[in-house]
């Protein structure tokens, strides 16, 4: 039976740490929010395979077709459809904070209490901090990455397999309700660290850079986090993304 696909555009706020699908192979989850304030979870976006004028950026304005997932009931999962992904521009600076402090919700309770399954907020007393992974844990993420990199379609270009960070990237944070910790499960601040050794020349420097980034300049200026519920487990909820974007005062809409 035919699916009619359905046509949607928004504006990319997360990318996750890549996974190994049992399906699809190496992919990454992705969330955003249409113009009329829509969250929505884009997936299974093979996001290294995506050629160069489908390859999205954070802010990006980003149209696919996509069809409801078979396997998540989550309202805004949309199995999108790999080859009609294209971006058309990206969310100015200026218009970040207006167009997304209407949509924070008080506390991670406030957006699973509505239904919701993304959803974004403003943290308060953030904490970033990191631990080392021990040799096997950093093995075994090396092993996982290797299977994912190699399984794909027989007209896949072979991916080269992508190197775990040294380290779990975590906050503490409170909201409306009460006190979290999280892991940071955000592509971008993995990639951080490692754009941030190559130029500082170690581990510590390339820290010490983000733990002022978050730990002091996000804080002063204003911080979002984008957070969302597991398909199976409704009532884990993870850290998805991390934005700058500056604090209004504005309040929920929802």
């Amino acid at each position: 039976m035919s699916v009619t696909l359905q046509n949607c555009r928004v504006s990319i706020l997360v990318k996750a740490l890549p996974q190994r699908s049992a399906n699809h192979g190496e992919t990454v989850c992705c969330a955003g929010v249409t113009a009329h304030g829509e969250f929505k979870r884009l997936f299974p976006i093979r996001f290294r395979h995506l050629s160069d004028g489908a390859a999205f950026k954070r802010w990006d304005w980003v149209d696919f077709k996509f069809r409801p997932p078979t396997s998540d009931r989550r309202a805004e999962s949309c199995h999108v459809m790999e080859d009609s992904i294209t971006v058309n521009g990206s969310m100015s600076p200026k218009d970040r904070a207006s167009f997304l402090s209407p949509l924070v919700s008080a506390s991670i309770k406030e957006a699973e209490a509505a239904g919701r399954s993304l959803a974004l907020i403003r943290p308060r007393n953030t904490r970033f901090f990191y631990k080392a992974k021990k040799p096997d844990e950093i093995e075994q993420e090396r092993r996982l990455y290797a299977e994912a990199a190699r399984q794909g379609s027989f007209f896949d270009e072979q991916l080269k397999a992508l190197e775990p960070s040294p380290y779990d990237f975590r906050f503490k944070f409170e909201d409306g309700t009460g006190p979290h910790d999280c892991a940071n499960g955000d592509w971008e601040a993995h990639a951080m660290f490692f754009n941030g050794r190559r130029r500082e020349g170690s581990d510590q420097a390339a820290l010490d850079w983000m733990s002022k980034t978050f730990n002091e300049e996000y804080p002063r200026k204003g911080i979002l986090f984008c957070v969302g519920n597991m398909a199976k487990r409704h009532h884990t909820w993870q850290l998805l993304g991390v934005l700058r974007v500056d604090d209004t005062g504005q309040t929920s809409l929802f």
